[in-house]
């Protein structure tokens, strides 16, 4: 397990991580960071949580973290996305606005509207920056509106190719990147609040005649619900979340319970009640909900791809098969405490090591 940085460290250090453990290493000093995004509260996803938790660790080790969000600008809903607001700005004004708020470091997050503002302005001002890989943007808009991967692979080569590393959620996210041409790819993994995700219920073995299997997400198509809902399954199947296929999902399948948009508490409840975590994405970097549901003891059922096969892997604390539904009625034979185990090897603490452990001064000394 990593170590946990203290104030000092932050103050006049900077660190790696080894082997799991962080190494500390004298650096210049870095004691005001700047993240932009485009993805930010009244959001709920694994972008948002992330950066949020990353946020809290570090300012509770003496950082200060400021926030460069939609939240500052004049927005319009994205299309078939209107919960995501993009920003209606100038480079100008975002050059202004950070340095007004003149950080020592500078981490763009997402590749939005701000985020790109953001980068033309640091290239233009030859500032360091890192970026980060959330979302797997060229599998989405190739479902959507079938863009073709190569093009916004491109695109994305370009946007990360003037920082100083891109942080990604996996190690096979990290090499599909490098395969596809990226440079300076780096392994930034997720960690789970384990202060709100734990078994909220006594663990008692699945009920096979009426189990519950849980998903939770997105409702979009770039999630693949509908590979869940479609199984021949027996007991019960609950949605949580809220999206675009909202309306025709409760149509097609009105069997189905649909809970909604719940809070972090009352997901935490919904895991401990459920026998299994149903996870049918093919797109996504991570899942940080797969980690969350197992830290509540809920065995996971995935397809083996990337993500899945980080987070869950050969752990036994789930099952990845290409047949959803093998995977789904074997998890009822999983231990809920191979979850929770599974589970605690996912920390914040760690992942705010390895984050901050890539940080760069934005200026040369001499400009600082």
């Amino acid at each position: 397990m990593a170590e946990i940085l203290d104030q000092a460290v932050l103050g006049a250090a900077h660190s790696n991580v080894r082997d799991g453990r962080v190494v500390v290493t004298q650096n210049p000093v870095i004691k005001k960071l700047l993240i932009v995004t485009d993805a930010w509260q009244p959001q709920v996803n694994g972008v948002v949580r992330t950066l949020g938790n990353t946020r809290s660790q570090l300012e509770a080790l003496g950082m200060a973290v400021e926030m460069l969000t939609p939240q500052s600008f004049k927005t319009l809903p994205c299309p078939s996305y209107p919960e995501i607001r993009l920003s209606l700005t100038t480079r100008g004004r975002v050059q202004q606005m950070i340095e007004a708020i003149n950080p020592d470091a500078l981490h763009i997050a997402t590749e939005g509207p701000l985020g790109w503002a953001a980068r033309g302005v640091a290239v233009a001002c030859q500032w360091t920056f890192t970026t980060a890989y959330h979302t797997r943007f060229p599998e989405y808009v190739n479902a959507r509106i079938g863009i073709p991967l190569s093009w916004s692979y491109a695109l994305f080569r370009r946007f990360h190719g003037a920082s100083s590393a891109v942080l990604a959620p996996t190690p096979a996210i990290v090499e599909d990147l490098r395969t596809r041409g990226f440079n300076h790819v780096v392994h930034w993994t997720r960690g789970v609040d384990h202060a709100i995700f734990y078994p909220r219920i006594e663990q008692i073995p699945p009920n096979k005649t009426n189990p519950i299997f849980l998903y939770a997400g997105r409702l979009a198509i770039e999630k693949n619900v509908e590979a869940f809902l479609r199984l021949d399954l027996p007991g019960q199947k609950w949605v949580a979340g809220e999206g675009p296929m909202t309306v025709t999902l409760k149509k097609k399948y009105p069997n189905a319970r649909y809970i909604g948009v719940v809070s972090q508490d009352e997901l935490a409840h919904l895991y401990s009640q459920a026998d299994v975590f149903v996870f049918p994405s093919l797109t996504d970097t991570f899942g940080l909900v797969m980690a969350e549901a197992m830290a509540c003891g809920l065995p996971v059922a995935a397809f083996p791809v990337m993500g899945p096969i980080d987070v869950v892997g050969q752990s036994g604390a789930g099952v990845l098969d290409e047949d959803l539904r093998a995977a789904c009625l074997a998890c009822l034979d999983i231990s809920r405490d191979r979850a929770t185990a599974r589970a605690s090897q996912f920390t914040w603490s760690v992942a705010t090591a390895q984050f901050f452990a890539v940080l760069k001064p934005m200026r040369a000394r001499s400009e600082s």
